[in-house]
C-alpha cells in the first residue's frame, strides 16, 4: 500500500505535469490517504473549474468519476483521530521555526505515521521538507521541468 498526498491524487483524474508517472506508480499498488484528501482533491477540481480549465460539463463529469471510483473503493481513506492529532501537537512542539507546515499537511503527514506508512508521495515541496519530522521519507516521482 502507497500513501498518495492530494497534488498526487489529483494527477490520478487531472493532466496536470507528472500526471504519467503518478499514474503508473498509483497502478502499481493500493493507493492511501488522509480522509481529508477527499475534500482536498474536490476543492482543487473546483480550483480548475474556477480558473476555466475545462467547461462546467466535464466538471461534472469529473465529479461524477471520482464519485463512481469513490463508491467502487479505489481508495483507502484513512481516518485522523486522536492519535493523527496527538502525533501533530508533538512535531509542531518540537519544530523548527524555519519549517514551513500547513495544517492539511501536518494532518497528511500524521495520517500517515500513525497508520503505518515509511514514505509519502507529494510534489508539495513544504510538505516533504517537512516529512522527516514525522519520520517519514518524502518521495517525489515527478521530474523537474
Amino acid at each position: 500500500m502507497i500513501y498518495l498526498d492530494t497534488s498526487y491524487l489529483v494527477r490520478l483524474y487531472l493532466d496536470d505535469p507528472g500526471f504519467a508517472p503518478v499514474r503508473e506508480l498509483a497502478a502499481s499498488d493500493h493507493v492511501s490517504c488522509a480522509l481529508h484528501g477527499q475534500s482536498e482533491t474536490l476543492a482543487a477540481f473546483h480550483r480548475k473549474l474556477r480558473e476555466g480549465a475545462f467547461p462546467p460539463k466535464s466538471y461534472r463529469a469529473l465529479l461524477a468519476q471520482f464519485e463512481a471510483d469513490l463508491e467502487a473503493g479505489a481508495f483507502h481513506w484513512l481516518p485522523a483521530g486522536p492519535d493523527v492529532l496527538q502525533r501533530i501537537r508533538e512535531v509542531y512542539a518540537g519544530l523548527p521555526g524555519t519549517v514551513y507546515l500547513r495544517g492539511a499537511d501536518a494532518l497528511h503527514l500524521a495520517t500517515a505515521t500513525v497508520h503505518g506508512f515509511r514514505a509519502i508521495y507529494s510534489n508539495d515541496s513544504h510538505l516533504l521538507t517537512a516529512a522527516t519530522h514525522f519520520n517519514l521519507k518524502g518521495v517525489n516521482i515527478i521530474p523537474p521541468r
